[in-house]
């Protein structure tokens, strides 16, 4: 089966869309393996201070608030013999899997301030080449797919080989690593982020040698494209952007914040403590994800960009609600796995939403700005980060463990863990939802801008050519 741009002879096989979601691989396990563990490796492991990570991580968010817009904005206006993404995709992917070994590499006998420091500027150093690496080859996306129909078929493919790197990220460190929450295992750690390193390098080796593609229309964007300042702005003067801001904190709120709290949930609501079983519940929703994700594709086809989100939240928040009442391991399986089908929605969403925002800018402007969009795009998910770190300081400092103490465990500790792994996230897709509801790209919106897109395509196309007449 071919994916066809729709009034086109354009085609894009299926080959290369397979390829091309290997990049999927190598950054989503490479960045849930920093975003799954790094807190319970520096807060649980090497014991700092709840407080100190939460400052560390709210100083990392404000570098992005510069670092991750500035690479989007640079890579807009980057032209070269080998493209515009290109050149950043290959120097970010190495640095970042030396970083993300080096990132459980704190001094082993070094104060908790030399501890601290070397966590604040590890972060810091993994978060720049990863976004470096990241951005780009997402940005790849719109431009490679460019209609709904289009978007829809490769999200398929793309979103079951994210959900891959997720399953990599979630189980494959429990191979290496008994226990998560618990000192003394930091070389396991260690031996587990060198093997994850190593998977990350292929993953990314073979997306680059056979499924990164830039188009030729779109090679003189980057003459006109603004400077980083006029992006910014132009990029939040695009108002489904800013509606979509919120919805996408939320989303990427959860995404952060029960991946996180899943071994204490587990361990002490469970009685479950082995990493690997851990780990396992954690892939079910994963698993459960794949499953339902030609489900989600169908919706989105069929409702558009915005019904098709709205139905994706509010089944997060309605697979999230036996979180609350489960004891016992039946329980257990059963929510972890329906959970899954709210991720899926959430999931498949992201990409196609950003895609129609991009449109909407281009049909606007006349420029594909899409680095500048996943740049500020980045900062956002950042900030949700922020919000994830002040939830667990909040509900962690009034249950005792201001410093980490398993033996500190009562009444509380299983409403707030029940509390930071449901309601605290239906909480925030609630407000993702009042939000979304005021998107303007609707299915005939939609539909609309691609059919005039395809003419500025076009035209863009035989400028660059030499085939206009």
């Amino acid at each position: 089966m071919n994916i066809e741009k729709s009034n086109s002879s354009e085609k894009i096989s299926k080959k290369t869309v397979i390829f091309y979601s290997f990049a999927g691989i190598s950054d989503t396990m490479s960045y849930q393996m920093f975003t799954f563990y790094i807190f319970n490796f520096y807060f649980a492991v090497k014991l700092l201070p709840l407080e100190w990570v939460t400052i560390g991580f709210i100083i990392w968010t404000i570098w992005n608030a510069i670092n991750d817009p500035l690479l989007g904005a640079l890579s807009d206006r980057t032209s070269t013999k080998w493209g515009r993404r290109k050149p950043y995709i290959i120097c970010g992917i190495i640095p970042t899997c030396i970083l993300l070994i080096l990132l459980w590499t704190p001094p082993l006998t070094g104060s908790s301030i030399s501890i601290f420091i070397y966590f604040l500027i590890i972060i810091n150093l993994f978060d720049t080449f990863y976004t470096m690496y990241s951005l780009n080859q997402t940005s790849l996306f719109p431009e490679m797919f460019q209609n709904l129909e289009q978007r829809t078929k490769a999200n398929n493919y793309v979103q079951i080989f994210n959900i891959i790197g997720l399953l990599f990220a979630a189980i494959l460190p429990s191979l290496f690593v008994s226990e998560y929450v618990e000192p003394g295992h930091e070389m396991e750690y260690i031996n587990a982020s060198i093997f994850m390193a190593i998977l990350a390098v292929i993953f990314a080796f073979i997306f680059i040698m056979f499924g990164l593609k830039e188009r030729k229309e779109y090679s003189k964007d980057p003459e006109t494209a603004p400077s980083f300042f006029n992006s910014v702005k132009f990029t939040f003067k695009n108002e489904p952007f800013r509606i979509y801001v919120i919805t996408n904190l939320a989303v990427w709120y959860i995404f952060g914040l029960i991946p996180i709290i899943n071994p204490y949930f587990l361990r002490y609501n469970l009685n479950i403590s082995d990493a690997l079983i851990q780990s396992l519940f954690l892939a079910l929703i994963f698993v459960s994800a794949i499953i339902f994700m030609v489900l989600w594709s169908k919706i989105f086809a069929n409702k558009g960009v915005k019904n098709g989100e709205l139905i994706a939240l509010g089944s997060v928040i309605i697979t999230l609600i036996p979180f609350l009442i489960i004891w016992d391991l039946i329980g257990a399986i059963f929510a972890y796995i329906i959970v899954g089908f709210g991720f899926a929605g959430i999931m498949f969403g992201r990409d196609v939403m950003m895609s129609a925002i991009i449109d909407y800018d281009e049909l606007e402007t006349g420029i594909r700005r899409e680095a500048a969009y996943y740049g500020v795009n980045a900062l956002i998910i950042r900030l949700s980060t922020i919000a994830v770190y002040l939830s667990i300081a909040l509900v962690f400092g009034n249950i005792g463990w201001k410093i980490y103490d398993p033996t500190i465990v009562t009444e509380w500790t299983h409403l707030g863990l029940r509390i930071l792994i449901c309601v605290l996230p239906s909480v925030a897709i609630g407000l993702g939802i009042l939000s979304l509801r005021r998107f303007p790209i609707t299915k005939e919106k939609y539909a609309e801008i691609k059919n005039k897109l395809e003419a500025i395509h076009k035209e863009k196309k035989e400028i660059v050519t030499g085939n206009k007449r």
